[in-house]
């Protein structure tokens, strides 16, 4: 009973101590310039949209940063006015207990609504929100500096190497900002490069890898620098790991090697027409590992770079898009052979993806054993749009004209000579059947 008195009395403490706190005439002024400051930013934002329309019609490239603008109009407005209202009570004396962590909660909000707009997966998303609401939270309550010098504190050495996990958790949060920093500034690398109509694909490519490669490599050494890592001991190790690396990745290491070698030779590149391993496809990547050829069913294949080295490769647009294509057609012996050849060359002239220049051609190739075999030759400069289809389209219209002008395209056909044998007659036989009958 008496531990229930002592609650009831400090519970009753706490909430007259709350009572007079927040009906203090300082609180009550903090917390009314908050809100004033919230109506402030919503009202300028507002003010704001005609602004925006009008830029969006006018400035170059606004529309690409309009998204990640406006997420964050309130929040930076709101901290504006809320720093504005700390100047201006920090000159006359009012205390701030109330406006310092209102505006550590909305720096916190807007580093998170600033991260959510390129942290698209839902697990790391979560545990960055987690962290900026836990630095928050200690800002807040004046722990964050006693939270940094203890787990400072907790360090080990190496040599002349002082390893601490305060220094971990920076170099882990460095690390990945620096990596993510990284490859955004590599796509938008990347995205500028394949604008620029100067450059080959080929270099374009090996330009963005080149570019992320480096990006990577310079946030990696600026993490383990932020950890307290000595980087010439980190060079030793480091090649030690990579020999290791070297022996256990060796398909990576060679698929990584071979790509940045079909770069360089310009053997194939993005939009060449290729045929390799069966596979028969426009290339619409090279990647570090490997080379993504689609196919005319839309299926993405995915080439390892060593089998692009290895394996014999057709390239369809190596040095031209031009590519000829040999149709076979038979006709009969009985059918105007020259009109025939001279009707496969309309037909062929008719159909849109065939080139004029070089004009198509039909020769005659033999004489069958059911026909008289025909090929016609053609041009097309877009195999990357099919090669099939055309010879389907040609060979609708070689059946139509044949059908119009009477020539017949035969069926295979065989001759089967039947020799009667010789009447079979006399005594001999006449025994021997009996002899069969008998038995």
């Amino acid at each position: 009973m008496h531990v229930l008195d002592t609650l009831m009395l400090k519970a009753q403490n706490f909430l007259m101590w709350l009572e007079q706190w927040l009906l203090s005439p300082e609180t009550l002024m903090q917390l009314a310039a908050v809100g004033m400051a919230l109506a402030a930013a919503v009202i300028l934002g507002r003010l704001m949209r005609p602004f925006t329309r009008r830029a969006a019609r006018h400035i170059p490239y606004f529309n690409r940063i309009a998204p990640f603008l406006i997420p964050l109009r309130l929040p930076v407005l709101w901290l504006i006015a809320i720093g504005l209202v700390l100047a201006a009570f920090d000159r006359i004396g009012h205390p701030v207990d109330i406006l310092q962590p209102a505006a550590s909660l909305i720096t916190a909000w807007l580093i998170i609504r600033f991260a959510s707009l390129f942290i698209k997966n839902a697990e790391l998303g979560r545990l960055f929100l987690i962290v900026a609401w836990s630095i928050a939270a200690l800002k807040i309550s004046g722990l964050l500096t006693p939270a940094g010098a203890f787990l400072d504190s907790l360090a080990i050495e190496l040599g002349r190497t002082r390893i601490s996990v305060l220094a971990i958790i920076s170099g882990i949060f460095i690390f990945v900002i620096m990596v993510w920093a990284a490859l955004f500034a590599a796509r938008l690398l990347e995205q500028g490069l394949g604008r620029m109509s100067t450059l080959t694909p080929s270099a374009q490519v090996l330009l963005s890898k080149l570019a992320k490669i480096l990006f990577v490599t310079f946030a990696v050494l600026a993490a383990f620098t932020a950890m307290g890592v000595d980087l010439t001991a980190l060079a030793v190790i480091g090649g030690a790991v990579g020999l290791g690396l070297g022996f256990g990745l060796q398909k990576v290491v060679s698929n990584l090697i071979s790509g940045v070698i079909l770069l360089l030779d310009r053997s194939i590149k993005p939009g060449d027409v290729i045929e390799v391993g069966g596979t028969y496809g426009w290339i619409n990547k090279l990647a570090a590992r490997y080379t993504s050829v689609i196919t005319r069913d839309g299926r993405e294949h995915l080439v390892p770079n060593e089998d692009m080295i290895t394996q014999p490769v057709i390239n369809w647009t190596y040095s031209s898009t031009k590519v000829r294509q040999r149709i076979p057609v038979g006709v009969s012996y009985k059918s105007d052979l020259k009109k025939a050849m001279e009707l496969t060359v309309e037909a062929a002239l008719e159909t849109p993806r065939v080139l004029k220049d070089p004009e198509p051609r039909c020769l005659v190739r033999g004489f069958g054993d059911s026909a008289v075999n025909l090929e016609l030759r053609l041009w097309i400069a877009d195999p990357h749009n099919g090669v099939a289809n055309v010879a389907s389209d040609v060979l609708l219209k070689i059946w139509d004209k044949f059908h119009e002008h009477g020539i017949e395209i035969p069926y295979p056909q065989h001759d089967l000579h039947l020799i009667s044998a010789p009447a079979i007659d006399g005594p001999e036989v006449r025994s021997l059947l009996e002899k069969l009958s008998k038995s």
